[in-house]
């Protein structure tokens, strides 16, 4: 999913800064919560009509607040992510769900 060189990059960027002692869960779920209200706020005025590259920085940067919260707390992404889709796919059977937004309790 995601490339090592990536990965590294991320690490080396923190690193280099000597960032990590602020990284700790509690500022990074802060820092994930901030940057989606940015990412949101792309779109406050507008679905149509928004910045394609406003979207990619924040989306980024939600992106690497969150890769860096699973390495605090050494979590694979792969493996939160599986575990999360396989509760997924039994809240929202598709036979239930398809075509309709519905919360998983109303279906």
């Amino acid at each position: 999913m995601l490339k090592e060189e990536t990965l590294e990059r991320i690490r080396r960027f923190t690193s280099d800064r000597d960032w990590e002692k602020y990284h700790t869960p509690e500022n990074l779920a802060k820092s994930v919560s901030i940057e989606a209200g940015e990412l949101l706020e792309c779109f406050q005025w507008s679905a149509e009509q928004f910045e394609l590259d406003d979207v990619k920085d924040e989306l980024a940067d939600v992106l690497v607040y969150c890769i860096q919260m699973a390495e605090t707390l050494d979590l694979d992404v792969d493996e939160l992510i599986m575990r999360k889709m396989d509760k997924n796919e039994k809240k929202y059977p598709v036979e239930k769900s398809r075509g309709n937004s519905v919360k998983y309790d109303k279906l």
